[in-house]
């Protein structure tokens, strides 16, 4: 796991970036330290669960691969780990069922790769704002 904080803010912003792709994963590591969030690395969901402690607070982007449509949902596999933060789910598919998987999967919003760098801070600040002024608003979603 890469792991560096930013000095510029008084409350920690923490960007939990899960993407199998290495260079993805160094771009947006870059982005969001350029943006002055503190921002943490990693090449896998099953990474994630293993080095982020319980109660962990942030905003998790995370790219669901295709192939992990059907599988269990990440939101209970979070919480069942003591980790309840909002996610933004990027996806290289634009279609209906990629779609609904990613509200089945509790994503808090589904941006299609290649994403808008502007688009996506304004994505993560929104969620951030939104989880801290609404802590169970991912789970009125039903």
């Amino acid at each position: 796991m890469r792991k560096v904080s930013s000095a510029n803010s008084c409350e920690t912003r923490v960007v939990y970036i899960v993407d199998e792709d290495g260079a993805v994963r160094e771009g947006l590591f870059r982005l969001m330290l350029s943006a002055g969030f503190e921002a943490r690395v990693f090449g896998t969901l099953e990474q994630f669960l293993a080095e982020v402690e319980p109660g962990a607070s942030g905003c998790m982007l995370l790219d669901m691969p295709r192939a992990s449509t059907g599988t269990r949902p990440f939101r209970e596999r979070l919480r069942e780990s003591g980790i309840d933060m909002p996610v933004i789910e990027l996806s290289a598919h634009d279609d209906q069922m990629t779609r609904r998987s990613a509200r089945r999967r509790g994503a808090y919003l589904l941006l299609n790769k290649p994403v808008d760098d502007q688009a996506l801070l304004d994505a993560i600040n929104w969620v951030l704002e939104k989880a801290r002024t609404h802590p169970l608003a991912h789970d009125e979603r039903g």
